[in-house]
């Protein structure tokens, strides 16, 4: 008898163990993901952020109250020419590489060829890069507002206001141009491979910006 009550103690022990060991691994996968949720949701780069967004937004905004702000169209088209630059300068060269780890330029090479690079930073080094929060708002600023653009395009198209048309024009045309590099820079994903010069529509706009403001 005493045997077999040290052997049933013994076992009891171990169940007690295990259910133990247990219930720590599942408090463990809790806090995992926990933590992995606070990560995703947290704002790395918050100037950046901001920035990504502010410029763009502020030209839609103008562009609605231009009528009411000033009756001269030279003015309304400076100022959102001018907000859509810097939109353009600092999404290409801060927002994209900090917030989504994805940066696009032209070079020339010894033969003289323009070429179009586009990479995106691996997984390994993705340590500095942004959250998927911060992920949420590049992609979404940068999707949303040309299309709101576009939509612009087609009121001033059908009202005959053809000298807003010309602005609206040259408004899509600096949204895409990015909208386009990134798109390629997620396509080419960790390749880096530069991509000939005649596959982007766009190449002509940005080395000739005289050609968007051409058409006035």
């Amino acid at each position: 008898m005493l045997w077999d009550d040290l052997i049933l103690l013994c076992f009891v022990v171990a169940c007690q163990t295990m259910a133990d060991d247990t219930e720590d691994v599942e408090l463990d996968f809790a806090a995992d993901e926990q933590e992995r949720a606070r990560r995703s949701a947290v704002i790395r780069h918050p100037l950046a952020s901001f920035f990504h967004l502010f410029f763009r937004v502020v030209a839609i905004v103008a562009y609605l109250l231009c009528d009411w702000i000033s009756e001269n169209f030279a003015s309304c088209f400076v100022l959102i020419i001018t907000l859509l630059s810097f939109d353009f300068w600092s999404v290409k060269n801060v927002t994209g590489r900090l917030l989504v780890g994805l940066r696009w330029w032209n070079q020339i090479d010894e033969d003289g060829k323009s070429l179009w690079v586009f990479e995106a930073k691996k997984a390994s080094q993705g340590k500095n890069t942004g959250t998927e929060a911060e992920a949420r708002i590049f992609w979404l600023g940068l999707i949303v507002c040309p299309l709101i653009w576009t939509f612009f395009f087609f009121t001033s198209l059908f009202s005959l206001k053809i000298k807003w048309l010309s602005l609206v024009v040259a408004s899509i045309s600096l949204q895409v141009a990015n909208l386009y590099g990134y798109l390629r820079c997620k396509a080419v994903g960790e390749d880096g491979q530069p991509a000939d010069t005649r596959s982007f529509m766009g190449q002509h706009l940005l080395q000739r910006p005289d050609i968007i403001f051409g058409i006035l």
